[in-house]
């Protein structure tokens, strides 16, 4: 489970992510090792995907319903590369009930603390 804390300056709170992000990358590692040609193109099929989004999101030219369909093409090849990740080391954390709770009293509490120390400072966030 996240451990959220709060920054060194004490202004915002901070969501470790690295815990979660490195077995991603670990498998990522892995998957190139045991076949680099078939996960080569799935990772250069996801970038020129990305790419292309990137294109339609920064340029005036593109018109909305093409920006829509490169997400979706984005979209798509990010979940199939997600998809073949093995179930533990999935994207998007679940939390049980409790885990959940747990979790959104922590993040109260140090968004609480943050807010109180503002306010005695006099400054607002």
């Amino acid at each position: 489970m996240m451990r959220p804390g709060l920054t060194a300056d004490g202004h915002a709170v901070r969501l470790p992510l690295a815990d979660h992000v490195a077995p991603l990358l670990d498998d990522i590692a892995i998957a190139y090792a045991e076949d680099p040609d078939i996960f080569g193109r799935l990772l250069t099929g996801h970038a020129v995907r990305v790419l292309a989004l990137d294109y339609a999101v920064c340029s005036e030219a593109i018109p909305d319903h093409e920006r829509q369909m490169r997400a979706a093409e984005a979209d798509g090849t990010r979940e199939g590369l997600l998809a073949e990740l093995p179930a533990e080391n999935q994207a998007d954390p679940l939390l049980t009930a409790d885990a959940a709770i747990t979790l959104a009293g922590r993040l109260t509490r140090l968004a609480g603390h943050i807010r109180h120390t503002t306010a005695q400072n006099g400054t607002t966030r």
